[in-house]
């Protein structure tokens, strides 16, 4: 799993085009309805996530652990709970299945709301408009091959 985490003080999306077919979104939003097509946080850890195949062998529960406690590593290092996840198939050349991706997305979501940590995934499946305002400084950019 690769993973390219930014510090936001401004994270704002509008869905553009959806790159998924109905019944590959129905894999992670069984109700269509469930969509929230806009977004905007501030004051957030921002996680771009490339889930590989080699995430599979190790299973959703190993694998949303590792990444839960990266994120929230980082957002301690920037004094922040908000941590928005976001699918981003750009970081390797490796892709883990969609139902896959899905799942651990889904569990590390609620590991981390669990830990009280506001978290949300970004819309699955769709090209996003992006806004976002991230400042220079250490820790505001980390990189990780988990």
């Amino acid at each position: 799993m690769k993973v390219l985490v930014f510090y936001t003080k401004k994270f704002a999306y509008k869905t553009a085009e959806q790159n998924l077919s109905n019944e590959e979104l129905n894999i992670f939003y069984p109700d269509i309805k469930e969509i929230n097509h806009q977004g905007e946080y501030s004051n957030c850890i921002t996680a771009f996530i490339q889930v590989e195949k080699e995430d599979e062998e190790k299973g959703v529960k190993s694998r949303e652990k590792k990444l839960a406690n990266h994120l929230k590593w980082v957002a301690r290092k920037n004094n922040t709970h908000s941590i928005l996840l976001h699918s981003f198939a750009h970081l390797s050349s490796s892709k883990a299945s969609l139902k896959f991706t899905a799942d651990l997305l889904k569990a590390a979501c609620t590991r981390l709301q669990n830990g009280d940590y506001e978290a949300s995934i970004t819309p699955f499946g769709f090209f996003l408009d992006i806004n976002m305002e991230a400042p220079g400084f250490s820790m505001a950019r980390v990189w990780g091959d988990l």
